[in-house]
């Protein structure tokens, strides 16, 4: 094997290499800011029940 055909071999396993590694930090961004606006999101109030707790039917 000749020396080019080596370093162009470890070329493209180098390129493989740091492509997953710009795709991770991509990944762990983007994942991160998902989590950051979940939890920015406001939360949901429990909707009153019409008439629970506020009358009592007495009557038989």
């Amino acid at each position: 094997m000749d020396i080019n055909s080596i370093m162009s071999s470890q070329l493209m396993e180098l390129q493989q290499t740091v492509q997953m590694s710009v795709m991770q930090n991509a990944l762990n961004l983007n994942t991160s800011a998902a989590v950051k606006l979940l939890e920015e999101m406001p939360q949901p109030q429990a909707a009153a029940h019409p008439y629970k707790g506020t009358a009592v039917d007495i009557s038989v």
